[in-house]
């Protein structure tokens, strides 16, 4: 059978990459920052457009912009750039489900636990503690083509950060409060606020880093023709 390191390496970086739902505090040094957005900005895009940008926190901007985002959370009021998923259904609704009650299991609440598991939701807008936060944003004229693009970047600051030792975790809850972002960050209103990337080190010891979501059989995703 042959034999194809490269691809080994990067299957066991991604089995070892995982959503962190709880850091440490300590940050992490600004050259290893550059190089995994270094790294990060290699993938693909349409026309080679790139149009990805972020906007990086570290200490007291962390903390400013997780104090921001539990009070604009606690007022309610959702407000993203880009229109949230319609509904989830099928498999999806599936899976879904199974990551929320494994991770409520893992931490602890109980179904029906509808003030622990808030609790846990609000933990989104505390960055889960992250010393860092990467809020990322593309070209409103760029539409959904854009967007896809930023998703490679997503995938390979991830990948990047776990090569580099750093934990990360997406977040589409903290792009539902664009409007404050555009405002507090600066960033453009012709730019639509995405997501962010919070990062850091892992807290290994926090039973929300215990567990980790399934990955449905090759048959379910992929048809072959010829």
């Amino acid at each position: 059978m042959t034999t194809l390191p490269d691809l080994e390496a990067l299957d066991a970086l991604l089995k070892e990459r995982h959503s962190c739902r709880a850091f440490l505090q300590t940050e992490v040094e600004r050259g290893v920052i550059e190089g995994i957005l270094r790294a990060a900005q290699k993938v693909p895009s349409w026309c080679n457009a790139q149009p990805w940008k972020v906007t990086v926190t570290r200490g007291e901007e962390t903390d400013r912009l997780r104090q921001a985002l539990t009070e604009a959370a606690m007022a309610g009021g959702h407000a993203p750039d880009l229109a949230f998923p319609a509904g989830y259904s099928n498999e999806y609704q599936a899976r879904r489900r199974e990551c929320g009650w494994t991770l409520y299991e893992a931490v602890g609440v109980a179904k029906g636990d509808r003030a622990g598991s808030a609790r846990q939701m609000m933990e989104n807008f505390n960055l889960f503690g992250a010393p860092h936060c990467a809020i990322l944003s593309s070209p409103a004229e760029l539409g959904p083509y854009g967007a896809m693009d930023c998703g490679g970047f997503v995938s390979a600051f991830t990948l990047a950060a776990q090569a580099a030792g750093v934990a990360t975790v997406a977040q589409a809850a903290v792009a539902s409060y664009a409007p404050m972002l555009h405002e507090m960050l600066e960033i453009p209103e012709d730019r639509l606020i995405l997501c962010a990337i919070s990062f850091g080190y892992a807290d290994t010891s926090h039973p929300a880093n215990g567990f980790r979501t399934s990955r449905a059989p090759l048959d379910d995703f992929a048809t072959w023709r010829g």
